[in-house]
């Protein structure tokens, strides 16, 4: 059957708005927070899981390799979005690759809750798949919805954010609440659920987009099937294998690996596209522009995500948690970061707004600088609270409840701004591949964040505040280097704002 072709910039649908928005971002908010839902929800207790004894129903694995496991993890939801780009640009559309995607998680999420070890690092596979394609695919169409650019597609996006924590408060919440309450096994069912609901609204309401996404680009070369059934044929045969003992493999050693590999990956990429796309010199030096935020955003991951990792950790072990006599999960203060979003997000977009409408408004690489530079404030916070652990104190929940205020504002600076700046400074035929490229920063930032919570030692609490620090100076360094490129990269954007 041939498939609907989308123009090269598909238009929203003619109709129905709510609050001055395409009809259509509400069918996208409600897909991307029940998706976020299932992934946060899963992740505010993967690392809680993985280190619980095998008396206590987990894995009984050492931090150090639970670490790099959900440093993978994370990185490999991500890493697998250029390749869910791709076979939106050039296969099924992004429509079909968020059902597509939606499936996988669902199926892979059930496969969590199964109860077998082995089932269950096949289900984190089939999830990482699922994501893969989601995640780039309803972003780019969030894009479609709003073709004229400027402030008010940075005002859908932050609405559209408003959608991922609102799933990821959700999830971080009940998730683990379930966990404690009804097992471990009960706390990954939860997700496949949600995923449920998500699929199910989409198929409702996806008419609300129109023909953005029902098929290829015009513009865009058909491709092939034949690298897509290579890819999933050999992790197949890889994960046989694995679950057949006769391949053991090192999370450690596959973690250090990946780094390497996602920063060659993500490097050939823009070579492509600065020497080999076609590209004409404003495209060229818009392609410079989105190298720079690249890093800039896998720098801020590596700090941001260490909430699942050694934040979460330091809630189990050295936080008290008891509230008015009730004992809190320790997975369910992440939930704090997406409530403080949900609250924030309504006004840094009518601050963007209103800096937009007077020509005001700081461009993308400022306002990258200025989340990079809270994320490590953030850290110097957690650093003071690791002194009093160190002195055999357990600290009030109040620590960390000021770093992820401050984490909040910076990721609320550079996350959603930088989803938006990838879809206005990429060429048109390579939307869904930039937006792949977008999630791979963030790949390569997850798999650093793993690294790094793997150097905390249990048994050496002096580690913790040199972990703390040296991640401060990442955020203090970076934010300074990324506001010295700011006029530079600013004329490399050639007026995209």
């Amino acid at each position: 059957m041939n498939q609907v072709v989308d123009t090269a910039v598909p238009l929203p649908p003619e109709g129905r708005q709510i609050f001055g928005q395409p009809r259509g971002i509400a069918t996208l908010f409600l897909t991307e927070m029940w998706e976020r839902f299932s992934y946060y929800g899963m992740r505010a207790i993967l690392i809680l899981f993985m280190t619980a004894t095998v008396a206590e129903g987990g894995l009984g694995i050492n931090d150090k390799t639970a670490s790099s496991i959900y440093g993978l993890y994370l990185a490999c939801a991500y890493l697998t979005g250029l390749a869910g780009g791709w076979i939106a640009d050039r296969l099924i559309g992004a429509q079909r690759a968020v059902l597509g995607g939606g499936v996988f998680i669902m199926t892979g999420n059930a496969m969590l809750a199964s109860g077998s070890t082995q089932v269950f690092f096949l289900g984190l596979v089939v999830s990482v798949l699922g994501v893969g394609l989601l995640k780039p695919n309803v972003s780019a169409l969030v894009a479609h919805l709003y073709p004229e650019g400027g402030s008010r597609r940075d005002a859908g996006f932050s609405i559209f954010y408003m959608g991922i924590n609102t799933g990821s408060a959700l999830g971080s919440t009940l998730v683990p609440i379930a966990a404690h309450h009804f097992g471990w096994h009960w706390g990954f069912a939860l997700p496949a659920i949600g995923m449920v609901f998500g699929l199910v609204q989409f198929l409702m309401t996806r008419h609300h987009l129109g023909l953005a996404g029902r098929g290829v680009a015009v513009d865009a070369n058909r491709g092939s099937w034949t690298p897509v059934i290579v890819l999933v044929l050999a992790i197949a045969i890889i994960a046989a294998l694995s679950v057949s003992g006769s391949l053991r493999i090192d999370p450690n050693a596959v973690a250090a690996a990946a780094s390497w590999l996602i920063g060659l990956l993500a490097a050939a990429y823009f070579v492509y596209l600065i020497g080999f796309a076609g590209l004409d010199r404003a495209g060229r030096n818009r392609v410079y522009v989105m190298a720079a935020l690249f890093i800039a955003s896998a720098t801020f991951w590596a700090g941001y995500e260490q909430m699942g990792a050694s934040f979460n950790l330091f809630a189990e072990r050295y936080t008290d948690r008891n509230v008015l006599g009730v004992e809190i999960p320790a997975g369910a203060l992440q939930a704090i970061n997406p409530v403080l979003i949900i609250l924030f997000a309504p006004v840094l977009a009518a601050v963007w707004l209103s800096l937009g409408r007077r020509n005001r408004d700081f461009s993308a690489p400022a306002k990258f600088a200025l989340g990079l530079m809270l994320m490590g404030g953030g850290f110097l916070v957690m650093y003071c609270a690791s002194q009093y652990v160190i002195a055999g104190q357990k600290v009030l929940p109040t620590w960390l409840i000021v770093t992820y205020l401050l984490h909040t504002l910076g990721e609320l600076c550079l996350s959603p701004v930088g989803l938006s700046s990838m879809t206005k400074l990429a060429p048109t035929r390579f939307v869904g591949q930039v937006m792949g490229m977008w999630f791979l920063s963030m790949a390569l930032g997850d798999n650093v964040a793993g690294q790094l919570s793997g150097e905390y030692d249990a048994n050496n609490l002096m580690s913790l505040p040199g972990l703390f620090l040296k991640i401060f100076w990442w955020g203090a360094l970076g934010g300074g280097v990324m506001l010295l490129l700011t006029p530079l990269l600013k004329r490399l954007m050639g007026g995209v704002r």
